[in-house]
Parts: structure tokens; sequence; C-alpha cells
């Protein structure tokens, strides 16, 4: 065989690059578990970070000499655990502060070994949202420091995801740990009596996560994708470990909105308008995920804002055209949504539906309104339904200066193009 063929023949994959690829697999689906356990043993977010990359060093190296063991999870935060404190051991050489706490890890170590198997350890990653979005810390904080720990991400793909750069989200992140260490914000759940207004701040970041995502508020996309992927998996994993309703509710609201993703922009990337979007695109296994989350949460007669947003998700994803759309159903929950959590924007929306179900002089009239009171002059949208609503009843002028303003405050490239071209067709 010729030199040449034996370069292009199959080799044989070594056993040290089989235990890497299983280490890899096992990094991406259970860093942030093992990342979490550890958080609680080493009470320290870096120092946590630090031991769990050097545990999953020290597996490559290990299990490629002596096998994988019967309990990887477990043999991961084990190691995570002695890596610390054998770091804590050299460092305290340098600084004295350090000597006591080692001393008390490793006591602890001893007296509190891991010897769960994998399915026993238990999932602190519910204790990390928490955490990371105690109400303590501002709210671009809770959602820079969700990102980075619960989720993964780094500081350069956040930084991304919300049009800054990665040192600015590097100075939060660290702010925030230093809140969350200097003022000992407890690594637990929140009592009984506290869960419902601390579980009120994890959703409201969960959500603002996928707006950001779902509508860009800047840049040169409509949309985010791995924003709102990080969402939605935030979301899930929410529900597997707290299936309150209102968290059924959120993921089924986002599942439901994620659905129409691929309808929104042409393939040239252009908006797409809702009455106009090819239904056909629509994902029906997300539709159907919704919908059941929906039925569960609404069974529970328990529910709040987000499930009543995901209903009105449901009438629209599951309409098979805009003129088949029941408009006085959607009214009707957000006649019940405005009561439950009143705000502009729900006024707005409630305001759009029922030109849909009665005139578009009705909800012009409700739209002007809610201007005059200034509540909504800065808010793109507002405009543009204003716009839509004097277009379709002939008020020409109205509708370009409507276009106009909302063409000034319009942030993303595709929702410029599309004013521009609705402005220049008047």
């Amino acid at each position: 065989m010729s030199a040449r063929a034996r370069l292009i023949e199959p080799q044989p994959v070594s056993e040290r690059d089989h235990v890497l690829e299983i280490v890899g697999e096992m990094y991406r689906a259970d860093s942030r578990r093992v990342l979490a356990t550890l958080i609680g043993l080493l009470g320290d977010f870096d120092r946590a970070e630090e031991a769990m990359h050097d545990a999953f060093a020290a597996a490559v190296e290990q299990w490629s000499h002596n096998g994988m063991p019967a309990r990887p999870r477990a043999w991961l935060i084990s190691t995570g655990r002695f890596k610390a404190i054998d770091s804590l051991r050299h460092r305290a050489r340098f600084d004295a502060s350090l000597i006591e706490f080692a001393r008390r890890l490793e006591q602890d170590t001893i007296s509190n070994p891991v010897d769960w198997d994998d399915e026993s350890i238990p999932d602190d990653r519910l204790r990390l949202i928490f955490t990371c979005c105690h109400p303590a810390l501002p709210p671009d904080a809770q959602i820079a420091l969700t990102l980075r720990e619960v989720c993964g991400l780094t500081t350069e793909e956040i930084a991304r995801a919300f049009l800054t750069v990665a040192p600015t989200v590097a100075k939060r992140i660290v702010r925030a740990k230093a809140k969350i260490r200097d003022e000992h914000i407890p690594y637990e759940l929140p009592s009984p009596t506290d869960l419902a207004e601390r579980l009120d701040v994890v959703l409201h970041v969960t959500y603002l996560m996928f707006t950001e995502g779902y509508a860009a508020s800047s840049g040169a996309s409509l949309t985010r994708p791995d924003l709102t992927g990080e969402a939605i998996r935030l979301g899930r994993l929410l529900v597997e470990l707290l299936p309150e309703p209102e968290v059924q509710g959120l993921l089924a609201l986002m599942v439901l909105q994620e659905s129409r993703v691929s309808a929104r922009t042409s393939p040239q990337g252009e908006l797409v308008s809702l009455e106009h979007q090819d239904r056909s695109l629509w994902k029906r296994d997300l539709i159907d995920e919704g919908v059941t989350l929906l039925e569960r949460a609404l069974a529970s007669r328990r529910f709040g804002p987000y499930t009543l947003q995901a209903a009105i998700a449901a009438v629209h994803a599951e309409a098979p055209s805009p003129a088949a759309t029941d408009w006085k159903e959607i009214v009707g929950l957000y006649d019940v949504l405005q009561r439950a959590s009143p705000s502009p924007v729900v006024e707005l929306n409630r305001a759009l539906a029922i030109a849909m179900r009665d005139t578009p002089g009705a909800g012009l009239a409700l739209i002007d309104a809610i201007l005059a009171r200034g509540d909504l002059d800065g808010y793109c949208l507002a405009h543009v339904a204003r716009a839509d609503l004097c277009r379709r009843l002939g008020r020409t002028a109205e509708a370009r200066a409507s276009y106009a303003k909302a063409l000034s405050l319009a942030r993303t490239e595709p929702v410029r193009r599309f004013l521009a071209k609705r402005l220049n067709a008047l």
C-alpha cells in the first residue's frame, strides 16, 4: 500500500479520542448541573466554575487510562470538590485568609463525601436560577448572570445578544457575583411564602430574554434565535423542576410565538406581517406543545398573565387564516388580561383586536386616547398600529405622518425597510 493510500485510509480512533468525545457530550449535557451542585458545595461561583473545568479536564486523562466510572456525574462533582481544595491549599501559601476556609472545606468533604449514584444527585439548577434572579440584583445583571451560569453562554455571546461589548457584560456578572458573596445571598429555594414573588422575577427574566430574541430592539436582524432558544430551554427546565401553572403558561407562550418564526421574514430577510404570513410554515409540533401546556395551566385555575397571553397566541396559532381568527375571543382574553395585568401595551393590543372585531375606526379611537395620554409616544409599534388603521380608513395624510413617526423610532433594519415601503406606497 502506498504512503498516500495509508494517509487517506480511515485511521482507528484512539481510546483518548473516544473518551474526549464522551466527555464533550457530557459537558454539553451535564456541565450546568455539575456547576450548580459545585456552587452549593463550594459557596462561590468562580471557584465552582474553575473546579468544574478542572474536573472535566481530569476526566479526559483519567478515564482514558482507567476507564469510565460507574457514576460519571458523581465522579465529576467529587473530583471538582477535591480540585478546589487543592487549589485553595496552593493559594493559601500566598493568602493566609484561605487557610481556614480550605481546612473547613476539607473537613466537610471528609464528613460529607459525594457517594450518591448519578440519579440520586439533587438537581441544584433551580437553586441556581433563583440565586441568579435574586431581586437584590439589578435586572440587567439578573439576565446576564442567568445566561452565563444557568445557560452556559459566554460573555461574548451575551454581549452580541444585547448589542453591547463583552467587558460591559463581564462587569455586570462580576458585580452580581460580588453582591451575592458580600451580602450573603443564600443559595437556596425561597420559602413557600416567598415563592410566588421570587418566581415572578425568574419568569420575568426568562420572558425578557425571549422577547429580546423574538423582536430584537435594534440591529440588522428581526430576531435573535440564540436568545429565544436559550429562553425556551430555560422555560423547559423550569417546567421540569417547578411545574407551576404560570411556568407552564410562560413556556406555552414562548413556544407558540416561536412556532411562527419561519414565516415572519421572507427568504430575503424582509418582515412579513401576520396577515400575510404563509401559515403552512408555522411549526405544528410547537403549536401542539404550546396548546398542551396551555390546557394544563388553564385547568389549574391558578394561572396569570403569561397564561392569558399564551391563550391569545393559541387563538392565532389555531386559526387557518386571518379571516377565520376568532377576534371576539381575543378581545375577551385581552379584557381579562387588562384587569389582571394592566399596561398601555396590553391596552394597545386590545384596541387592535377591537379594530379587527368591529371597525378600524373603533380601534383608532382607542389608540388615539392612549397616545393622547403620552403613555406610548416613544413606542414604535403604537405608531405603526395607528398608521395602519388610518391607511385602512383612507386617511392618507395621517397614515403617512404616523408611519414617518414609527420609522424615526424603529431600531431594526427589517422593520425600517418595512415601514419605508409602507410610507412610499402612500
